[in-house]
């Protein structure tokens, strides 16, 4: 038995507002995956806030036609795709997609993508995997700074450390000009 109408309206306003919530769309082809290996891509996709969607094509035509931001997509919609929907940390849920790859030891083909209305290739989905993540990102922010706030502090405590080491010096010379005429 097929799908009904009001089924296939409720998946494309489904899809739609999972869009809507999404900052990247990344088509792949699931051809030759169990069903528990989908699931298990959802699982490891999850925690980087993204998900994963199998549905027809037609469908997700459908929920695309309408949004420039997202209509990109419909050009790859062909044969078996499964689609990432990538909502926050998108370097974090490409690297738990191909962690997935390693440990399935499949080689799942990405179509290509779609980002603020651009149609994103392979070579594209792929450069923005090898962005650091979210996490990194702060962590590298806080070192630089923190390293800054450290030289600053080194810098401002020499100040006055410089001005001692000069009086010195000149008291030194001084104390060596006295001497001299002393003796």
């Amino acid at each position: 038995m097929g799908r009904t109408l009001e089924n296939k309206q409720a998946i494309v306003a489904e899809l739609k507002e999972s869009l809507s919530q999404s900052q990247l769309a990344v088509v792949i082809d699931y051809k030759g995956l169990t069903v528990a290996e989908i699931t298990d891509l959802r699982r490891r996709l999850r925690p980087s806030g993204a998900e994963c969607k199998v549905t027809k094509n037609t469908l997700m035509r459908l929920a695309v036609q309408d949004d420039p931001n997202w209509q990109p997509i419909a050009e790859i919609c062909k044969e078996s795709s499964a689609f990432m929907l990538l909502r926050d940390d998108l370097g974090g849920a490409l690297k738990a997609y191909q962690d997935f790859q390693k440990a399935t030891k499949k080689t799942l083909i990405v179509r290509g993508g779609a980002m603020e209305g651009r149609l994103l290739s392979e070579d594209d989905v792929k450069a923005i995997a090898d962005l650091p993540s979210k996490e990194q990102l702060m962590a590298q922010i806080a070192g630089a700074i923190n390293g800054v706030a450290s030289k600053l502090a080194i810098s401002i405590n020499e100040v006055p450390s410089s001005i001692a080491r000069a009086l010195q010096a000149y008291v030194d010379k001084d104390d060596a000009g006295d001497n001299a005429d002393a003796a």
